[in-house]
């Protein structure tokens, strides 16, 4: 690992757009971002993820990248940026961006170049078969948009053309292995791109669909992690505090490749999603056995089994980054009320890894039921403007509310951070006094020292972190396990436990931590 200043890390992630807008123009910028550090940092956040701020056509809300090295005028200007990350690391906040390297925008000049007919410097960094009729078997492709002869291979949505990083076992003539110089070149660029943005002042980066360079053959992904071992090499030369943090939900893998951390995401094989997600989406009878719902069926295990092992493997290594969301998952507020929410937090923020909160959850904001925009789709709804106060467009914008990047949340009681500021028994306050007690015991900030202590269905769930026993009944009754804890006494709780010789019992939706 490279970057030590992670292990204390509290991330909060930002979609730009939907963040804080401070000219009118219904979009959030980078003045709002800087605007709104005092807060981040007063919630106990000392590190800033932002999604995608570079210029693009945003047909994949900027996911589809135009220009590297060219913050999207929406947003603001390069010197803006440079001014946040010197803003931030006056309060001690650290910032990642957010690198795509797998794939462009159809609209970037290496691709419109890469589709001229004559041969030139970027015909091979990206991929192409010879002929117009050639189909990429295995992988999806657009044809007939070119003056070149071929189809040119998709890394996902059709406005995102995939850079040519090579093929681990090319089988085609147009496949090229991953030492020629079309795929180093492009592997040399993304480097050049990261230390642009080093250079003037950026901690790191989040990296996009991390497992995607290198095609075909490769199910240890032994050439995309050749990639990025190359890179790790050239950030601990260069750069030995920057981190690097995966979107790659092998978290021993993507460690293994030079990546610092691997986000815990919502795939099924992950046991993320039954702790919060495990509703309609799963089970079309509409029944939730989530494990932080009060009247679910849910079970720990369910989660701690595949973690564990991937926890075991990593611990030394690296990191895993359990999050509350993200902007491309359903908010947990869609099917947990605040005292739920409360519960499954406290579990998230005390556990080992670098946590991500993303924005809004703290005060518990609702998905949206609402049409796809620039590739949201089902996701658009998690990506709604942030709710400050009861003022014009809930103090995200001072613009007409049709000139929205997404419209705010519609009801009379929509969360907002002025009202639960004043309110001590809201969602923002009990977000705070997690964060703070995870900053202030240095045993939750270790990775190394989670112990299982009790894990049964129907019983309360108690895990050690060091010196602290930490309990969780996320049940709507009371729950014990066989624990020894006379003696310790509570330094946190929400809801209330007694000791008793043998026995640990936790009153319904309850969670202490006792030392």
């Amino acid at each position: 690992m490279a970057a030590s200043w992670l292990a204390g890390a509290i991330f909060y992630e930002i979609y730009p757009q939907s963040f804080y807008d401070t000219n009118g123009d219904g979009i959030g910028d980078i003045n709002g971002i800087i605007e709104k550090l005092d807060y981040i940092r007063s919630l106990g956040c000392n590190a800033l993820w932002l999604n995608p701020c570079f210029d693009s056509p945003f047909k994949d809300a900027g996911y589809d990248v135009r220009d590297y090295k060219l913050v999207a005028p929406r947003y603001g200007t390069n010197n803006d940026l440079y001014r946040l990350f010197g803003e931030a690391h006056k309060r001690g906040v650290r910032v990642l961006l957010d690198l795509v390297p797998g794939h462009t925008s159809e609209e970037h000049p290496w691709f419109r170049e890469s589709q001229r007919a004559e041969r030139g410097e970027y015909s091979d960094r990206y991929i192409w078969t010879d002929f117009c009729f050639e189909r990429a078997t295995g992988l999806n492709f657009v044809g007939g948009e070119s003056e070149r002869s071929g189809v040119y291979v998709l890394n996902f949505f059709k406005c995102q053309p995939a850079l040519n990083y090579g093929f681990l076992h090319p089988s085609e003539p147009w496949q090229i292995p991953t030492d020629h110089p079309a795929a180093v070149a492009t592997r040399e660029a993304m480097k050049n791109v990261m230390r642009f943005w080093l250079d003037h002042g950026c901690d790191g980066f989040r990296v996009d669909m991390a497992e995607s360079l290198v095609k075909f053959d490769d199910p240890e992904r032994s050439g995309t992690g050749a990639v990025w071992r190359d890179v790790r090499a050239m950030l601990d030369a260069e750069y030995p505090e920057a981190a690097l943090i995966a979107e790659w939900s092998n978290a021993p893998l993507a460690i293994s490749c030079g990546f610092d951390a691997a986000f815990c995401l919502n795939d099924p094989w992950t046991g993320y999603p039954s702790l919060m997600r495990d509703y309609k989406l799963v089970h079309p009878d509409g029944t939730d056995n989530s494990y932080f719902r009060r009247e679910g069926d849910g079970d720990i295990r369910r989660f701690l089994k595949p973690y564990l092992e991937q926890y075991e493997a990593t611990k030394h290594k690296g990191y895993i980054s359990l999050i509350t969301c993200n902007h491309d998952t359903v908010r947990p507020s869609w099917n947990l009320d605040t005292r739920e929410l409360k519960l499954a937090y406290a579990f998230l923020f005390t556990m080992p890894g670098v946590p991500f909160l993303y924005y809004g959850d703290e005060i518990g904001m609702r998905y949206q039921e609402l049409p796809s925009k620039e590739g949201g789709y089902f996701r658009t709804g998690s990506r709604t403007p942030m709710q400050w106060d009861g003022g014009r467009n809930l103090g995200f914008s001072g613009g007409c509310p049709d000139s929205l990047y997404l419209p705010v949340d519609p009801a009379p009681d929509a969360p907002t951070v002025a009202a639960q500021e004043a309110d001590p028994e809201a969602l923002l306050h009990t977000v705070r006094a997690l964060l703070a007690l995870r900053t202030e015991r240095p045993e939750l900030r270790e990775n190394a020292n989670l112990e299982i202590v009790h894990a049964e269905k129907g019983e309360a769930f108690v895990y050690r972190r060091g010196g602290l026993l930490l309990a969780l009944n996320p049940s709507g009754a009371p729950a014990s396990a066989p624990v020894h804890a006379e003696g310790m006494k509570t330094i946190y709780a929400i809801g209330g436990g007694r000791a008793e010789t043998g026995k640990l019992t936790l009153e319904a939706q309850s969670f202490v931590v006792l030392a």
